[in-house]
């Protein structure tokens, strides 16, 4: 086994909590699939046997119930009360890894070629390998966002060497003063750095075993993307001695404890770069020297993933982009399921654009027109409605005449008789009344509360 996968799926969903309060985020459904789904499909396509998924209580229940998967789910389920980040996670489940591992967030959706990310990190003995893909612009507007005015996210730093695969730099701007300082020993390994700030980071990763033993023993990193990857990347060139160096001054037991936490420490000799210029990987190396691959023991790459689906959704506006492209993913990775549920029962059937999916057991009345949407389970849309760019989870009802557009409308809603909404979320078992006009409103219950 040389990769254990692990999917991590324990955040609660923060920056989209009306419709995490509900439906807990892994659980959310993307295509009519929740969204754990798509990180695990991913890894059986690729042949995996078999993964460890932390999660919640709730999580299990379902995944238990519901899934139905070649791949064994080793489930380890973590409180909900529990404040643990990624790294915190992995220490949690430290004594079931034995080999390198491959981690991956719950939300991500991507047709990404895994192998590419892979053979990236066997080519090299990295360190780590990550997949970044290019920013999403041009999103559709948010549901219940008010004006056209969106928040401005903090950009990443990330520079990278002339094949654009070996990481060498790696910030948040907000970390960063009004000078970006790049240290003379990476410039002189590399003097042509590219910079990238439009880059967002997919959340897969490869870690060598001897990273995750590190992370074992040093408990104050609680975070794999803020604190782990930043270190890791910082460690390419700097050198165990000089650190140490310094240390010899302190006294001898923090000396001792300080250098039990450098990742150099846990580096062992079978883990050094040990193909040759020959191998048939070789190919992949241009751009580093092989004088620079013996010597740097820590090594971090990334792929850049600049044409395919690669989503992660973390936000109301991402969770519905999502819904609007995976009508071109589903096709590809299950060819053998119609978008449309053969017990759907439609009327209509002209109406139904080629790029929406339809739930089982939901009815479609006459005249009614369904364009760029998905429709979840059960639901009931009556004569002459317009549904378009929308997203309705299960259970949603639509009463004749009703106009939707561009709306999230979540499990067990009522649209009543000749209403109009656009741009609007509205909450599981929510009502709007009949002939009424909704316009970028958020509609949820007394104890939901939303980012937009």
């Amino acid at each position: 086994m040389e990769f254990q996968a692990v999917v991590m799926a324990v955040g609660g969903g923060s920056r989209m909590t009306d419709l995490t309060s509900g439906i807990p985020k892994p659980l959310l459904p993307v295509g009519n699939k929740p969204l754990i789904w798509y990180p695990l499909n991913l890894l059986e396509r690729v042949g995996f046997e078999e993964v460890i998924v932390i999660t919640t209580r709730d999580v299990q229940k379902a995944l238990c119930a519901d899934f139905k998967m070649k791949m064994k789910l080793d489930i380890v389920c973590i409180s909900d009360e529990a404040d643990m980040g990624t790294a915190d996670s992995l220490r949690h489940i430290y004594q079931k890894l034995k080999t390198d591992v491959l981690v991956l967030s719950c939300d991500l959706i991507t047709d990404v070629a895994l192998h590419e990310v892979v053979d990236l990190f066997r080519a090299h003995d990295a360190s780590l390998a990550m997949l970044m893909r290019k920013g999403q612009d041009g999103l559709e507007p948010v549901p219940g966002q008010k004006g056209k005015k969106k928040a401005v996210e903090q950009r990443d730093f990330i520079g990278v060497d002339s094949t654009g695969k070996r990481l060498l730099f790696m910030a948040n701007e907000a970390d960063l003063d009004e000078e970006l300082v790049i240290k003379g020993s990476i410039l002189q390994k590399h003097p042509r750095i590219r910079f990238h700030t439009g880059l967002v980071d997919a959340h897969l990763y490869c870690l060598k075993k001897y990273v995750v033993d590190f992370l074992m023993e040093n408990k104050s990193i609680t975070s794999i993307r803020s604190e782990l990857i930043p270190y890791l990347v910082r460690k390419q060139f700097s050198s165990a001695s000089s650190q140490q160096g310094q240390e010899e001054k302190e006294e001898d037991l923090k000396k001792k404890e300080l250098k039990s936490l450098d990742i150099y420490s846990f580096i062992k000799g079978a883990n050094t770069l040990t193909f040759a210029p020959y191998d048939a990987c070789w190919n992949a190396c241009r751009g580093d020297s092989w004088e620079d691959l013996s010597k740097s023991q820590v090594r971090c790459y990334v792929h850049i993933m600049k044409e395919g689906l690669c989503s992660r959704v973390s936000t109301l506006g991402l969770y519905m982009e999502a819904n609007r492209q995976v009508s071109k993913l589903l096709p590809v990775i299950c060819p053998e399921e119609s978008l449309v549920h053969s017990s759907a029962q439609i009327v209509s059937k002209h109406l139904v654009g080629v790029d929406s999916l339809i739930g089982p057991d939901t009815q479609v009345g006459e005249k009614s027109s369904i364009k760029h949407s998905v429709i979840g389970s059960s639901c009931v849309i009556r004569e002459r409605v317009t549904v378009t760019s929308c997203l309705l989870m299960n259970s949603v009802t639509v009463e004749e005449g009703s106009n939707i557009q561009g709306s999230v409308i979540c499990n067990n809603a009522v649209i009543e008789k000749g209403a109009d909404i656009k741009n609007c979320l509205i909450g599981s078992s929510q009502r709007i009344e009949a002939k009424a006009k909704r316009v970028n409103e958020v509609i949820v219950g007394n104890d939901q509360l939303m980012e937009i």
